[in-house]
């Protein structure tokens, strides 16, 4: 997968999912197409991250066909900043299923806010997808 969005990110600049890892050893392989998410926490980081650097082509291309909109706008004053990991259940290389709950924090004009969601993520022909939310 190979998005249409340039990122605002240099490749050393750290990762907005907060691995630890650079950017462009992290969410950025992904995003440019060089490598596959291999577990479902991945590509949820790498989706995170997508909506950090305003990224909405990468966000379609990952977004089961099932349930994916036909077009997503990103708020452009919508600044995310963090994303903490709270749960994984299966999604891992030999899974084709799995959950990741996780909260993603933002600020914008009204002030800072959170998102809760558990995510369900299928796995299809070596590429994982998000489904939706199941809470």
């Amino acid at each position: 997968m190979t998005s249409s969005g340039t990122s605002p990110l240099a490749a050393d600049d750290r990762c907005p999912c907060l691995s630890g890892e650079t950017y462009g050893a992290c969410c950025g392989r992904y995003h440019s197409g060089a490598a596959l998410a291999p577990t479902a926490e991945a590509l949820m980081r790498s989706r995170f991250s997508a909506f950090a650097v305003g990224d909405a082509g990468y966000l379609l291309e990952t977004w089961h066909p099932s349930t994916r909109p036909a077009e997503l706008d990103l708020d452009p004053g919508l600044t995310w900043y963090r994303l903490d990991i709270l749960d994984r259940r299966r999604g891992g290389p030999l899974d084709t299923e799995g959950t990741v709950e996780f909260r993603a924090f933002s600020k914008g004009a009204d002030g800072r806010s959170e998102q809760h969601e558990v995510s369900r993520f299928v796995r299809d022909n070596r590429l994982w997808f998000y489904v939706d939310a199941i809470n």
